[in-house]
């Protein structure tokens, strides 16, 4: 499993790290519509849509490609980040308040809807974060995954209260904020980067202290990490919801896309959102 898992991330991160690292979006769009299509089929496939998963899939591919011809890549307004912001706050919270037994009591073509517009914004706010430059799409990403990996490692030493046991019983508070002081650090650092090096753009750190100065960048980045949280209990609510491990066994040793994108998906859109204050 280990093996596995190792293998199949030196191979996404050899696909991914040149189309980020070249000035133009539309490579890196077309691979990411690929993941966000496979994710739009796990996500319908969670929320029984049984035969008609692929082509909601689809769909959502066709949607992304068709965005991306248009150019809202590059001018979508901001605007459309605060209101998938709304929709994490409003649908998502409500939804892990509820709890998993209520989940299948929503209608079947609002769960599946919510998530694949859910799905389309994160994807049209990654794109658009790529559009800005390689320091600030690397430097939202790396939040998600320094929160992650300081949650993790936090948890396993001092987790004793537990953070949703009915959704994701591994979670605790205490690795919820191990998570927030990793985030923390990781902003610091970029900051003293940001301030040091020349790079081709500003990272979402540097701009939020420009904009919001220093305790407003530690609030943003706070907002960021627990969105994160709720992205990732949110996913999980709809696994254990469906009687599924993983969202799908398109990537070996780690699931699915939604298994690895999940925390991803309302931080995209909350850091432009702020950033565009």
């Amino acid at each position: 499993m280990l093996r596995q898992r190792v293998l199949t991330a030196l191979v996404l991160v050899a696909v991914l790290l040149p189309t980020i690292a070249v000035k133009t979006v539309w490579p890196f769009a077309a691979f990411t519509i690929l993941g966000i299509g496979a994710a739009g089929w796990e996500w319908a496939r969670l929320n029984g849509a049984g035969g008609a998963a692929v082509a909601m899939g689809i769909v959502l591919a066709v949607a992304c490609t068709t965005a991306l011809a248009a150019g809202w890549a590059d001018a979508a307004p901001a605007s459309a980040w605060w209101l998938a912001t709304a929709l994490w706050v409003v649908g998502g919270v409500a939804a892990l308040r509820q709890g998993v037994q209520r989940w299948p009591v929503w209608p079947q073509p609002v769960r599946i809807v919510l998530g694949l517009v859910l799905l389309f914004a994160a994807w049209l706010a990654l794109v658009h974060a790529k559009s800005i430059g390689v320091n600030f799409i690397l430097s939202v990403l790396a939040l998600v995954w320094a929160a992650d990996i300081a949650a993790y490692f936090g948890g396993r030493r001092f987790g004793r209260r537990k953070l949703a046991p009915a959704i994701s019983p591994g979670k605790s508070w205490e690795g919820a904020w191990s998570g927030l002081l990793g985030a923390f650090a990781l902003a610091a650092l970029w900051l003293a980067i940001d301030r040091a090096v020349p790079i081709d753009s500003e990272s979402v750190y540097s701009a939020l202290d420009a904009r919001l100065g220093l305790a407003g960048l530690a609030v943003a980045v706070a907002a960021l990490t627990a969105m994160g949280v709720v992205g990732d209990l949110f996913e999980s609510l709809v696994k254990r919801s469906a009687g599924a491990k993983d969202s799908s066994a398109l990537l070996p040793g780690h699931g699915g896309v939604l298994d690895r994108v999940d925390a991803l998906l309302p931080v995209l859109p909350l850091a432009l959102a702020l950033v565009s204050l």
